[in-house]
């Protein structure tokens, strides 16, 4: 059964830390449980935790362990309505979905920035701007991202050559020496020279604990394996 998490003591026990527990655990410790558009469940059987899900207006991310009913979790969804779900390829929701490639990094790499230099806060509109989210509104990416740097859940970071952004990337959730890497993206005539693999190497060497990414399968792959990320597994997401 799924039922909403009015306690934060209700998940102690809850201690997978895969991909997806990491974006849900940096979501509960950014918000907590008093806002209307972010909430939290769990799916138990006999006691036991198998499943931690998060809402964030209407995108669910979903963590099972191997004993979690699936088909309950399905129909919880419909009857909850949904605007994209995102969980391990294990499950199998619906029949319409995408797939990609989990990758993982527990390296710290040497790197050297050259005549470049990091900027750890940087103006997010300027952000923004150079990763060209032309499918989100301003207003609510900024007050989301601004809202988890200040409770220490996310991160951004720019690569600055005399005082123009060349790379960037965004620690998206940070929780317990955990953290995903997402928004990674170098100028196009900056490309080629070293600067996308610095800004990485910056990144995860900047953090404790693992670094996860999500990427589309069959994209950039040997850019990061030379960073010291593996894949691991797969993604789902259902719209």
């Amino acid at each position: 059964m799924s039922e909403k998490i009015n306690d934060l003591s209700s998940i102690e026990d809850w201690k997978q830390r895969d991909i997806f527990s990491i974006r849900i655990l940096a979501l509960l410790k950014a918000y907590g449980i008093s806002y209307p558009f972010a909430v939290f469940y769990v799916q138990r059987i006999d006691d036991t935790i198998t499943a931690l899900i998060s809402r964030l207006d209407g995108d669910y991310t979903i963590s099972t362990t191997p004993q979690a009913d699936e088909e309950e979790l399905a129909q919880f969804l419909l009857v909850a309505g949904y605007s994209s779900i995102i969980c391990d390829s294990t499950l199998s929701l619906f029949p319409k979905y995408d797939e990609g490639i989990i990758m993982k990094s527990d390296k710290k790499i040497e790197f050297s920035l050259g005549d470049a230099t990091v900027d750890e806060y940087p103006k997010l509109m300027d952000l923004y701007n150079f990763i060209d989210y032309n499918s989100q509104d301003f207003k609510a990416w900024y007050v989301d991202i601004s809202h988890r740097i200040r409770h220490s859940t996310a991160k951004a970071y720019t690569l600055c050559k005399e005082g123009v952004v060349v790379s960037s990337g965004i620690l998206s959730a940070i929780a317990d020496g955990y953290s995903i890497l997402s928004a990674v993206r170098t100028e196009n005539e900056y490309r080629g020279c070293g600067y996308g693999s610095a800004l990485v190497s910056y990144i995860c060497s900047d953090v404790k604990g693992t670094v996860y990414l999500m990427r589309d399968e069959g994209m950039n792959e040997d850019f990061y394996k030379r960073l010291g990320f593996e894949d691991i597994g797969k993604w789902r997401m259902f719209k």
